[in-house]
Protein backbone atom coordinates (compact mmCIF):
# COMPACT_ATOMS: atom_id res chain seq x y z
CA UNK A 1 0.00 0.00 0.00
CA UNK A 2 2.66 2.13 0.57
CA UNK A 3 4.39 1.80 -2.87
CA UNK A 4 1.20 2.68 -4.14
CA UNK A 5 0.67 6.26 -2.08
CA UNK A 6 4.13 7.43 -2.99
CA UNK A 7 3.44 6.23 -6.81
CA UNK A 8 0.51 8.40 -6.60
CA UNK A 9 2.75 11.41 -4.99
CA UNK A 10 4.92 11.30 -7.63
CA UNK A 11 2.30 10.96 -10.33
CA UNK A 12 0.61 14.12 -8.24
CA UNK A 13 4.05 16.09 -8.36
CA UNK A 14 4.54 15.51 -11.67
CA UNK A 15 1.11 16.69 -12.83
CA UNK A 16 1.31 19.72 -11.12
CA UNK A 17 5.10 20.53 -12.32
CA UNK A 18 4.01 19.92 -15.79
CA UNK A 19 1.08 21.58 -16.17
CA UNK A 20 2.74 25.07 -15.34
CA UNK A 21 4.04 24.33 -19.18
CA UNK A 22 0.39 23.69 -20.47
CA UNK A 23 1.18 19.40 -21.32
CA UNK A 24 -2.18 18.47 -22.58
CA UNK A 25 -1.42 15.17 -20.53
CA UNK A 26 -1.22 16.70 -17.26
CA UNK A 27 -4.45 16.66 -15.73
CA UNK A 28 -4.96 13.25 -16.92
CA UNK A 29 -1.41 12.15 -14.51
CA UNK A 30 -2.27 14.03 -11.95
CA UNK A 31 -5.96 12.61 -11.34
CA UNK A 32 -4.66 9.21 -11.54
CA UNK A 33 -1.63 10.32 -9.30
CA UNK A 34 -4.19 12.16 -6.97
CA UNK A 35 -6.75 9.28 -7.24
CA UNK A 36 -4.10 6.44 -5.72
CA UNK A 37 -3.19 8.50 -3.75
CA UNK A 38 -6.60 9.18 -1.83
CA UNK A 39 -7.71 5.50 -2.32
CA UNK A 40 -4.22 4.43 0.33
CA UNK A 41 -5.86 7.36 2.71
CA UNK A 42 -9.35 6.57 2.45
CA UNK A 43 -8.53 2.90 2.85
CA UNK A 44 -6.29 3.04 6.31
CA UNK A 45 -8.33 3.18 8.91
CA UNK A 46 -7.67 4.16 12.21
CA UNK A 47 -9.51 1.93 14.87
CA UNK A 48 -8.56 4.00 18.24
CA UNK A 49 -10.46 5.93 20.21
CA UNK A 50 -9.30 9.53 20.03
CA UNK A 51 -11.50 11.94 19.10
CA UNK A 52 -8.61 14.34 17.79
CA UNK A 53 -7.81 11.48 15.38
CA UNK A 54 -11.41 10.31 14.08
CA UNK A 55 -11.28 14.40 13.30
CA UNK A 56 -8.02 14.91 11.79
CA UNK A 57 -8.69 11.53 9.53
CA UNK A 58 -11.93 12.82 8.62
CA UNK A 59 -9.97 16.15 7.14
CA UNK A 60 -7.26 14.20 5.65
CA UNK A 61 -10.56 12.29 3.80
CA UNK A 62 -11.56 16.01 2.90
CA UNK A 63 -8.11 16.72 1.24
CA UNK A 64 -7.66 13.86 -0.76
CA UNK A 65 -10.82 14.36 -2.32
CA UNK A 66 -10.03 17.86 -2.90
CA UNK A 67 -7.16 16.72 -3.91
CA UNK A 68 -9.06 14.37 -6.64
CA UNK A 69 -11.33 17.09 -7.21
CA UNK A 70 -8.36 19.48 -8.54
CA UNK A 71 -7.68 16.85 -11.88
CA UNK A 72 -11.38 17.88 -13.26
CA UNK A 73 -10.82 21.66 -12.33
CA UNK A 74 -7.76 21.58 -14.77
CA UNK A 75 -9.46 19.77 -17.46
CA UNK A 76 -12.39 22.34 -17.34
CA UNK A 77 -11.74 25.47 -16.15
CA UNK A 78 -9.50 28.40 -17.33
CA UNK A 79 -6.72 30.74 -15.58
CA UNK A 80 -5.51 28.46 -13.45
CA UNK A 81 -8.73 28.26 -11.22
CA UNK A 82 -7.99 24.79 -9.91
CA UNK A 83 -5.02 26.04 -7.64
CA UNK A 84 -7.29 27.50 -5.48
CA UNK A 85 -8.70 23.62 -4.92
CA UNK A 86 -4.78 22.59 -4.87
CA UNK A 87 -3.70 24.90 -2.39
CA UNK A 88 -6.62 23.93 0.32
CA UNK A 89 -5.92 20.71 -0.27
CA UNK A 90 -2.55 21.00 0.42
CA UNK A 91 -2.96 22.61 3.11
CA UNK A 92 -5.17 20.35 4.72
CA UNK A 93 -3.10 17.36 3.72
CA UNK A 94 0.35 18.90 5.47
CA UNK A 95 -1.56 20.06 8.46
CA UNK A 96 -3.15 16.49 9.48
CA UNK A 97 0.18 14.73 8.11
CA UNK A 98 1.70 15.99 11.32
CA UNK A 99 -1.04 16.74 13.32
CA UNK A 100 -1.92 12.60 13.00
CA UNK A 101 1.60 11.65 13.52
CA UNK A 102 2.21 13.99 16.65
CA UNK A 103 -1.40 12.72 18.18
CA UNK A 104 -0.35 8.99 17.04
CA UNK A 105 2.82 8.95 19.28
CA UNK A 106 0.54 10.34 22.24
CA UNK A 107 -2.32 7.71 21.86
CA UNK A 108 0.13 4.77 21.98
Amino acid sequence: MKYVQIIGGILLLVGVLTQVSRWELSPYIYTVGAILFGYVQVSDRYEGRSIVIRRLRRQQIIGATLLAATGPCMIFLKYNQWIICFTIAAILECYTIFRVDHEMRHDS
